[in-house]
C-alpha cells in the first residue's frame, strides 16, 4: 500500500483536467451504451439523514474504481445535499489498489461532463441556464468556462449573493433575478440542485428546450408534465428500470412502451437525438460508476505524468 497514491480535495480537484476529461467520460458513455462496462445497480444503505452508496465500475481502456459516497441534506443550506466519500481506482490487471481519491470534485465534475455531452449533442443554439448554486452547479459553470467560453451562461436559484458568485465563474456568466423567467428564456437548461420536488416546470419550457437534469436524489428535479413531453436520454437502462437510488425518481412507472434513449448511443452515432428544432429533450442523469472510472483515469493519469516528469 505504500505506492498507494492518495489525494485530498483540492489535490484531486487540480488532477481533473476538463479537457481530458470529457473525452474519458464520452468514452465511458459509448462503453455503457455498448455493453462493454461492468457495473452493477448502485446500492446505498439508508440512514435516518441520508444515505451510504456503493459504486463499482470497470471500463475497458479506462479502468477499475469503486466509489463510497454518502449523500445527506447540509443543515447549513436548507433545500441542498453534500457528497462526501471517495473513489479507489485499482489496477484492472492485478487488482491491486492504485489511488485513493476524493469523491466530491470527482462525482460534480464527471456529472457535469456528462451533462455538457447532452447539451453539445442534443440542445439547439440559444441561452443557457444554470439553475442551482450549489457544488454541482459550481462545476457546471466551471466547466462550460472552459469549454464553451464564449457562450453566455445565467445562473438561476434562491440566494443571489450565491448565484451571483457561481456565474462569477464563467467570463459571460450573469446572476437571474428569478428561476421561472430564466428558464423561460433559454434554449437550454441545466438543472444541478438538491431537490425534493420539482424546481422545473413544463410550462416554463420553451419549444425546442434542452434540459440536462443531474440532481434529485431526494425527490424529483422535473415535473411529471415535462417527462411526459419530453424525449428521454440517459446514461444508462436502470435510470428507468430501476427504483432509486439507483434510478430516477422522475423516470418511475414510465408508460409501456414508453422508451429512453442512451446518451453514449447518441454519442456513438448510433442512435438519433434531436428529432425537430421545436422537440423538448430531456438527459436524466443519476450518475453511473463508468464515469467515476473515468474521471479516476483522468486525475491518476494527470498526477503520475507530472511525477514522471
Amino acid at each position: 500500500m505504500s505506492d498507494v497514491l492518495v489525494l485530498d480535495h483540492e489535490a484531486t480537484l487540480a488532477a481533473l483536467d476538463p479537457h481530458r476529461l470529457m473525452g474519458a467520460v464520452s468514452e465511458a458513455l459509448v462503453a455503457v451504451a455498448r455493453g462493454l462496462a461492468s457495473a452493477p445497480a448502485r446500492t446505498a444503505a439508508l440512514a435516518p439523514n441520508g444515505l451510504l452508496g456503493a459504486m463499482p465500475g470497470y471500463v475497458p481502456g479506462l479502468g477499475l474504481a469503486a466509489k463510497l459516497v454518502s449523500v445527506f441534506p447540509d443543515p447549513e443550506r436548507p433545500g441542498r445535499s453534500s457528497h462526501r466519500g471517495v473513489v479507489v481506482l485499482f489496477d484492472p490487471q492485478d487488482g491491486s489498489p492504485l489511488a485513493v481519491l476524493d469523491a466530491e470534485p470527482i462525482t460534480a465534475w464527471r456529472t457535469a461532463a456528462s451533462a455538457t455531452h447532452s447539451a453539445l449533442a442534443l440542445a439547439g443554439p440559444g441561452p443557457v441556464v444554470v439553475v442551482g448554486t450549489g457544488a454541482q452547479a459550481r462545476a457546471q459553470v466551471a466547466l462550460l468556462a472552459v469549454v464553451r467560453p464564449g457562450t453566455p451562461v445565467t445562473v438561476a436559484g434562491r440566494d443571489p449573493q450565491a448565484a451571483r458568485t457561481t456565474a462569477a465563474l464563467h467570463p459571460e456568466g450573469r446572476a437571474a433575478r428569478d428561476i421561472e423567467g430564466a428558464v423561460r428564456e433559454s434554449a437550454t437548461v441545466y438543472c444541478c440542485t438538491g431537490a425534493t420536488r420539482p424546481v422545473v416546470r413544463r410550462a416554463w419550457l420553451a419549444p425546442g428546450a434542452h434540459v440536462s437534469s443531474v440532481g434529485g436524489s431526494h425527490g424529483p428535479e422535473l415535473d411529471a408534465d415535462t417527462i411526459r413531453d419530453a424525449d428521454l436520454f440517459t446514461e444508462w437502462p436502470g435510470a428507468a428500470d430501476t427504483q432509486p437510488p439507483s434510478g430516477a425518481h422522475e423516470l418511475q412507472g414510465l408508460p409501456v412502451g414508453r422508451r429512453v434513449t442512451l446518451l453514449g448511443s447518441v454519442l456513438a452515432g448510433e442512435a438519433p437525438g434531436r428529432r425537430s428544432p421545436e422537440a423538448l429533450t430531456v438527459f436524466k442523469s443519476t450518475g453511473h460508476a463508468a464515469l467515476d472510472v473515468a474521471a479516476a483515469h483522468v486525475v491518476h493519469g494527470t498526477v503520475t505524468g507530472r511525477l514522471a516528469q
